[in-house]
């Protein structure tokens, strides 16, 4: 499954295999033993670059926001739920074409002014949503040259598909920016416009008469001005270690559940998200998966497929609704963010947390992958003692053949670079660093420090 290439850096959101990998002999280079323990991680907090993440997550966070019908509670896991609602609203589904009334709440963040004036910016969130409650994330900037941003749906969100179809809400946009399914974009980079400031809207939604509540523990912005660039700086390898985390092939899915894209090349996202959410433990119970096929292998897949769909989108690729969904299992947090290098991902490494990683190349770009790609993910899981980057790839042939190495250099070069050349020729955007991250609810020091040198508190 492939889209058409998009104005924002971030070009295609979901996993889009260009040269079809179903079939393919492409050994994966997993022969060679894993190399562990080498080296370490440089805790710390995160030096000045090109990315600021922002995230409201503890109890005087929520007290500290604007509330009109929501309230703060305390906690383990602090969050914001709705308290007295503020009012009912109808809303038109437009996946449905049912129309219901809901009460709502509201929760208006304090202004956040970036630290990196920003030409993107994406919102995750970390929610339990029952049945009968739904969620709406909202974000509103202010611009360099001291205009703002209307109010932007960044997604309409449940765990579940029975009450709303979640989605993102296309067509948003002022002449300066706009919104390209989760990722806002300033229009035209060029120009020296930047977003300097924003407020999140939260909005929790319940069914009339009812007592159930959304509750929100994390809300976040990852803003960033990654430099235009086809390629970058080497790093120096500085950790061999594997971690050892579940292995599942999109591929053997292809052709499954047409109403969730179809399964094969285009679920590389949630075959990934379910790959790290097994790694810390999340598991499904024989209930959850029991509208799957009982023919297929690994119906978990099919499980996170259906519940990262954004029906808007037409797809599995939404970033922030797999971290979304990451989150729905106990005790694990998920986010959205940019790294600025393979150092930053061998910190995390060190400590525990692997990455699930977005990239774009050629097939002669990456040598082993025998594909190319217009937007793919896979989970970096480790290093070798040369420093390569070892990968469950998704897009292989069978669960056996997911653990890849590839060559650092082209691997950092692929997934950190903003512009590339496709298959035509034509010049076209690279993901620049982006990242899934999860991790649990409650870190280790050693985990919190490595998550606070890569800029995630």
């Amino acid at each position: 499954m492939s889209r058409a290439e998009q104005p924002s850096r971030r070009t295609v959101l979901a996993a889009a295999v260009v040269a079809a990998v179903a079939g393919s002999t492409a050994p994966a280079a997993a022969e060679t033993a894993p190399a562990v323990g080498a080296g370490g991680a440089r805790p710390g907090r995160a030096p000045a670059g090109p990315v600021d993440y922002r995230a409201w997550t503890t109890f005087r966070d929520w007290r500290g926001g604007t509330a009109q019908g929501t309230r703060a509670v305390a906690g383990a896991r602090p969050g914001v739920v709705i308290g007295a609602p503020a009012g009912t609203t109808d809303y038109a589904d437009p996946h449905t074409g049912k129309t219901a009334t809901w009460e709502y709440a509201t929760w208006t963040s304090p202004v956040h002014r970036l630290a990196v004036p920003s030409t993107e910016a994406i919102a995750s969130w970390n929610a339990h949503t029952p049945a009968g409650t739904w969620l709406q994330v909202e974000l509103k900037g202010s611009y360099s040259d001291g205009t703002d941003t209307p109010w932007y749906v960044m997604g309409r969100w449940a765990a579940g598909d029975q009450d709303i179809r979640r989605t993102s809400v296309d067509d948003q946009g002022d002449g300066k920016s706009s919104v390209w399914t989760d990722t806002f974009a300033i229009d035209d980079a060029s120009s020296g416009l930047r977003l300097v400031s924003y407020r999140l809207r939260l909005t929790l939604y319940r069914r009339p008469g009812t007592r159930n509540t959304p509750t929100v523990w994390r809300l976040g912005v990852m803003g960033s001005d990654i430099p235009d660039r086809f390629t970058v700086p080497a790093s120096t390898p500085g950790l061999a270690q594997e971690l050892l985390v579940p292995r599942y092939s999109q591929e053997i899915h292809k052709g499954q559940y047409p109403e969730y894209d179809n399964g094969g090349e285009a679920w590389c996202s949630p075959t990934s998200s379910q790959m790290i959410i097994e790694y810390w433990g999340g598991r499904l119970t024989e209930g959850q998966l029991a509208w799957v096929d009982p023919s297929y292998a690994d119906p978990q897949v099919c499980h996170a497929a259906r519940y990262t769909y954004d029906y808007q989108y037409a797809g599995c690729g939404n970033w922030p609704f797999n971290a979304a969904y990451a989150a729905t299992f106990k005790d694990l947090q998920g986010v959205v963010t940019r790294l600025r290098s393979l150092t930053d991902l061998e910190t995390l490494i060190a400590a525990g947390i692997p990455a699930i990683t977005s990239q774009s190349f050629l097939e002669k770009e990456l040598t082993g992958a025998g594909y190319g790609t217009s937007g793919h993910l896979m989970t970096v899981i480790g290093f070798t003692a040369d420093g390569d980057v070892i990968a469950n790839d998704p897009a292989s042939p069978s669960n056996e053949a997911v653990r890849r190495v590839y060559k650092r250099r082209e691997w950092e070069n692929i997934w950190l670079r903003t512009k590339r050349y496709n298959a035509s020729g034509k010049v076209v955007s690279g993901t620049g660093g982006v990242c899934y991250l999860y991790f649990p609810a409650n870190p280790s020091p050693r985990q919190r420090d490595a998550l606070a040198a890569v800029g995630v508190r």
